[in-house]
């Protein structure tokens, strides 16, 4: 069934207020998915915090237009599902590597960050991004290392005194 004017606007609008707020985002050919593969993808999207449509390349242009995103426009043809990441830059890298590990036809086009376009073969580096929690978690082990070795340096003043006095003491029974 055709859609009328108004389901294509709605549907660039929606699109548009996505790749508004995206922090990255990917496009890729899903030519030779099951509807079951599909689905599975949607999910795993969804669970991920991943936005992930299917839409005309025509209405994907207008869409993406005075966006980040818009450097996109030479890789939307054919068969193109966009994956858009909300919270986490890597996330839609991440969802699309992983689920093209399992299934071949899903090829990646390109990815876009920043308003810059990459190849299919800067997926790895998109999608090795630590999350936030991860780099929240690297960041205060870097900030906590100081701070850990100053204090262990504090407890060996106490410990060296301790295993002086018991050196001292250990020789004086010996000697008598």
């Amino acid at each position: 069934m055709p859609l009328n004017l108004e389901d294509k606007r709605a549907i660039v609008a929606s699109v548009n207020a996505v790749a508004t707020e995206a922090l990255s985002a990917v496009v890729a050919d899903y030519r030779g998915l099951t509807v079951s593969q599909m689905t599975e993808l949607r999910s795993k999207a969804r669970e991920t915090g991943v936005y992930l449509k299917v839409v005309r390349n025509t209405l994907a242009k207008f869409a993406v237009k005075d966006t980040d995103y818009e450097c996109l426009n030479d890789v939307l043809v054919g068969p193109t599902v966009l994956a858009f990441s909300q919270d986490d830059p890597g996330a839609a890298a991440r969802l699309i590597k992983d689920f093209a590990k399992d299934n071949d036809a899903l090829e990646v086009k390109a990815l876009a960050v920043g308003g810059i376009a990459y190849g299919p073969q800067d997926i790895d580096v998109l999608a090795k991004l630590p999350t936030r929690d991860e780099a929240l978690s690297q960041l205060m082990s870097v900030m906590q290392a100081p701070v850990a070795k100053f204090v262990r340096t504090l407890n060996e003043v106490p410990g060296k005194f301790v295993r002086t006095v018991a050196a001292v003491k250990d020789q004086k029974q010996s000697a008598a």
